[in-house]
């Protein structure tokens, strides 16, 4: 779009909005998009073909997100590719699928990964292989390729009516609340630093490597929220960062979520701030992956029914495509899948993992995706940041898919809208449920509180749902011992998805997935140079 035309588009898009007679213009075309619920929901009452076909293979993964696919990156890197990763969906990469139009690539799901710290040893070594850390992956401070490192401006917020740099409220905020910034800052700051007698961090990450001192682990047993009140912080400031931190990373409010899980997403990396994204988000970390799987991923692949022998396993899938069922049989298991499966798909599952599995909460997410036929403009007239967080917003924001292309001149963009059902589980429920035009209007009356001209501009949009996306680290769910069952090596199986971690997090994900392959390696009687 040139430059006359723009401003023609805008000027028609006032003249409208000042016109309160007229009727406001249709909605933007789009679809509803997701997770195959019809294919995963018949595990509910299964009624699958018998299997007509026996495969085997000394490892099988189930699930195909970045657990599943970093399990299979590892096993490549060791020499061992007698393997078969089974992955419902028709991509792997789970949550960091993305989509792609004719403007732009753009993120389904997660859309950065910040600067992983020293102990994320397996991802800086995936950052090292895919060229985007430069030099030596152990370094303090790596160098990183600036074509993934966010470009300027990272983030900002909307504000009492105007932008302002950066995530913390400052616009009208008086001195005494930005000292309570500033000693919390300082308390994270601190909590860095930490380390227990055995040279741990307080938090790390992945967080199996995370201190053990006791007074920090009980802050598990109580909320953010309350921590931040216990501390006596009252500023209005930083209770809505905090809350947005814990919508943002773990999908739940910090009136709900694990004091302990609050503060590791404050204290859990080296405080740089700098992330690194891509226009289709995390999709070319995903990717990376998938690259040493290829050919032993099979698609639409649904395992429908798990048996644990003494000396293998036995997996009965339903390949949707084809209409059929075959039988894997393999000497070690990986389950890369959510946990909340196993009560439908294992003949016996062990009473310690469905005791863990009791009182598991996952958050759902709705990600929208607008096609416009150009930026929305500031008051101001600066550019659009990569991150545009609104303060009194259910929602978190939006991230503009183009910015990393350095292209601030008017022209077509995509903006993804992102929202985490944080409620209640009933309303969370009927909210997921909602169709694709209550959640276009929900979009854009949203954005149309900083961008009056949004729905003008908008010519299309899509809404993508996450009905499980995350498991919540809701009090007790870290380190009140549940997990836990997750964690240790059994003959035949090994856990991979975040779940058994309690954080959705893609460090978390690729370090439970090479985890797994290395004791599937050991089990195998494999040789390997461990990755963690």
């Amino acid at each position: 779009m040139r430059r006359r035309e723009f401003l023609a588009a805008t000027s028609a898009a006032a003249a409208l909005a000042a016109c309160g007679s007229k009727a406001a213009p249709p909605l933007p075309p789009g679809i509803m998009s997701g997770a195959s619920d019809a294919l995963g929901h018949r595990l509910r009452k299964p009624d699958f073909p018998a299997p007509t076909e026996t495969r085997r293979v000394a490892v099988a993964i189930v699930g195909g997100g970045i657990g599943g696919l970093s399990a299979a990156w590892k096993l490549v890197r060791s020499g061992c590719d007698d393997f078969l990763l089974l992955e419902m969906e028709t991509e792997a990469g789970g949550n960091s699928r993305a989509g792609q139009n004719e403007v732009s690539a753009h993120p389904l799901g997660a859309h950065y990964l910040p600067l992983p710290p020293r102990e994320a040893r397996a991802t800086r070594q995936l950052l090292t292989e895919l060229g985007v850390l430069q030099g030596d992956p152990d370094a303090v401070h790596p160098v990183y390729d600036e074509k993934y490192l966010c470009h300027a401006p990272q983030e900002r917020l909307y504000t009492g009516g105007y932008w302002q740099d950066g995530l913390w409220p400052t616009l009208g905020v008086p001195k005494t609340e930005r000292a309570q910034y500033t000693r919390f800052q300082d308390h994270v700051a601190g909590l860095r630093r930490q380390r227990d007698p055995a040279g741990r961090r307080a938090f790390a990450l992945p967080l199996a490597l995370s201190g053990r001192d006791a007074e920090l682990l009980a802050l598990d047993r109580m909320t953010l929220r309350d921590w931040l009140l216990r501390e006596g912080y009252t500023a209005p400031g930083l209770f809505w960062l905090a809350d947005y931190a814990c919508r943002d990373d773990y999908g739940t409010s910090a009136a709900q979520t694990s004091a302990w899980a609050g503060l590791h997403y404050f204290a859990c990396r080296d405080g740089e701030g700098q992330v690194l994204t891509a226009p289709e988000g995390n999709a070319w970390l995903a990717r990376g992956l998938a690259r040493a799987a290829a050919g032993r991923v099979q698609q639409n692949a649904l395992a429908f029914r798990v048996e644990q022998g003494k000396r293998e396993s036995v997996c009965d899938v339903y390949l949707a495509a084809e209409k059929r069922s075959v039988r894997v049989v393999a000497r070690e298991l990986i389950w890369a899948a959510p946990l909340f499966l196993i009560p439908h798909v294992f003949v016996t599952p062990r009473p310690e993992w469905l005791a863990a599995i009791r009182g598991a909460e996952y958050a759902p997410w709705i990600v929208a995706n607008l096609t416009l036929a150009a930026a929305p403009q500031t008051r101001a007239g600066h550019p659009l940041a990569w991150d545009n967080v609104l303060y009194d917003s259910p929602a978190l924001g939006y991230v503009v898919a183009t910015h990393q292309q350095l292209r601030y001149a008017p022209g077509p963009t995509v903006l993804t809208w992102y929202r985490a059902l944080h409620e209640e589980s009933a309303s969370r429920q009927r909210r997921l449920l909602q169709g694709h035009a209550a959640w276009a209007e929900e979009v854009l009356a949203d954005l149309s509180v900083p961008h009056p001209e949004i729905r003008e501009l908008t010519t299309r949009i899509d809404i993508h749902r996450h009905a499980h996306a995350m498991i919540r680290p809701l009090p007790g769910r870290l380190w009140g011992g549940a997990r836990q069952a997750f964690e240790l090596d059994r003959p035949g199986i090994r856990f991979a998805h975040a779940d058994a971690s309690g954080l959705s997090l893609f460090e978390e994900a690729n370090y439970r997935g090479v985890l797994a392959a290395e004791r599937t390696l050991a089990r195998l009687g494999v040789s390997f140079a461990s990755s963690l």
